[in-house]
């Protein structure tokens, strides 16, 4: 029973640390990060496979977490994919560090490591490890010098920027 327990506990830690040399951003105001995000682009992962239209929207819990609701469209199947997540912080409410659950009590890392603080217009977000990366925008597009100083930020930090996945937001 000892052995399950380290397992798990290591299985479980595992998801919320946050990819060396990655720093959240400090400042953070949760007030101004509500409302709706457009997903620009993201490293593929089983969940978000085949989407476009990708949206997450964010909105305050009564019990002073946040409501996550990632919408999008999968066009093979002509219909759309809806989850309906919390997100809590990790580390003290002024900094973009976010433990996320989608399934029960299991929590993932929500590193928000770069950020239009001054009007919250853009955001570039990680997971536990450099195998999840999404930059989002407030609108579907995105200015093309602010998405290239966001994805020459990633890769520096070790992120395999060219496997990114540019989100189409038309049909």
């Amino acid at each position: 029973m000892k052995k399950l327990s380290l397992w798990l506990t290591l299985l479980l830690s595992g998801c919320m640390g946050i990819p060396e040399r990655v720093k959240p951003v400090d400042n953070f105001d949760v007030r101004k990060y509500l409302g709706k995000w457009y997903e620009v682009a993201r490293l593929d992962h089983s969940f978000e496979r085949g989407l476009s239209w990708v949206s997450a929207e964010y909105s305050l819990r009564e019990d002073g977490g946040l409501k996550v609701i990632n919408r999008g469209y999968l066009a093979k199947e002509d219909r759309w994919k809806e989850a309906t997540g919390k997100a809590y912080f990790a580390d003290g409410a002024d900094k973009g560090y976010l433990k996320v659950s989608f399934f029960g009590p299991f929590y993932g890392s929500y590193v928000i490591f770069d950020l239009d603080q001054e009007n919250y217009q853009y955001s570039l977000v990680c997971g536990p490890n450099t195998n999840y990366l999404w930059i989002l925008s407030r609108t579907p597009e995105m200015e093309a010098s602010v998405k290239d100083r966001l994805v020459a930020k990633a890769a520096s930090l070790g992120f395999d920027t060219s496997k990114l996945i540019y989100v189409t937001h038309n049909r």
